[in-house]
């Protein structure tokens, strides 16, 4: 046998217990807005541009763009389709452009615990050393926000074989690293306790789609399109989760020009569409009754 993780046992989509997304809709989709900070001629970053000795300049200024510009049309665009967010938030951005985040606490936003710096994995982290790092992320937030994050993605999504385990001890009642399911499923931990983990599609995230693929922007927003429209057809049979993932850093005029084209697509369908955040999406969940989740 091969070794296996124990976290959810295995349950085909098309056998299991049907429920609806408040107002009777059947696709819930959230916004999430990665919000990173990285320190300037060292540590882990994406390479956007060919990397160079460090200080690697157009990296940085690249990345740092994405923070003095990039998220504020972003949040301009979603201001003006009334598109809510969470903000998945690494705390060095309260020291570093404290003003991004006081724009997604204006506006109401959720924010996500996401490590403090990009520019570090967590799955290479000690127990202790992950321990402290999840503590510290926790403590700043709650003391910037009044209140502790109820969600977490690893910094780089990354675990260790024990996170589930130190996140439930955090007090973390969901988690966004896990992506086998287009519906929200609930993880055991070793302790005999449960995290629900919510769909993050990797192979529509910007990420991916813009940068590695090099997709035309066109091209992204109309597999975004086909993405939700096929998912609607889907979620007639069972109510499923879509996310949109976005980096500020990616959020030029030539792209934001094709989001917004996805987003308006978005806001047409509120009658079948649940424009949420992902701690709605827990938060209902934990009101379905025992059995309903997988």
């Amino acid at each position: 046998m091969l070794t296996d993780h124990g976290r959810y046992r295995f349950v085909p989509i098309t056998r299991r217990a049907d429920y609806d997304w408040p107002g009777g809709r059947r696709l819930a989709v959230y916004v999430a807005v990665n919000v990173e900070q990285f320190p300037f001629g060292e540590g882990m970053g994406p390479e956007l541009n060919p990397r160079q000795p460090e200080p690697d300049i157009p990296n940085f200024t690249w990345r740092d763009w994405g923070n003095r510009v990039g998220v504020w049309r972003l949040l301009e665009l979603l201001d003006a389709l009334g598109v809510p967010a969470a903000a998945l938030l690494n705390t060095a951005v309260y020291d570093h452009c404290p003003e991004v985040a006081a724009a997604f606490r204006a506006r109401g936003d959720e924010f996500v615990g996401h490590g403090r710096t990009n520019a570090e994995r967590q799955s290479e982290m000690s127990e202790d050393a992950e321990r402290a790092m999840i503590a510290a992320t926790t403590a700043r937030i709650a003391a910037e926000e009044g209140t502790p994050p109820r969600g977490w993605m690893g910094p780089w999504v990354s675990e260790t074989h024990r996170t589930p385990e130190l996140l439930e001890a955090a007090g973390y009642r969901y988690v966004m690293d896990w992506a086998h399911d287009d519906q929200p499923t609930w993880l055991a931990t070793r302790t005999g306790g449960r995290l629900l983990a919510i769909p993050y599609a990797r192979p529509t995230n910007d990420l991916p789609m813009l940068h590695l693929a090099r997709l035309p922007p066109a091209v992204w927003a109309d597999i975004l399109i086909d993405q939700i429209d096929e998912m609607l057809e889907q979620a007639r049979r069972q109510p499923l989760v879509f996310n949109l993932s976005l980096h500020p850093y990616l959020m030029h005029a030539f792209r934001l020009r094709h989001l917004r084209r996805v987003l308006a697509h978005l806001a047409a369908r509120t009658d079948h569409v649940w424009l949420c955040r992902p701690g709605e999406i827990a938060a209902y969940a934990e009101t379905l009754p025992e059995g309903t989740i997988a």
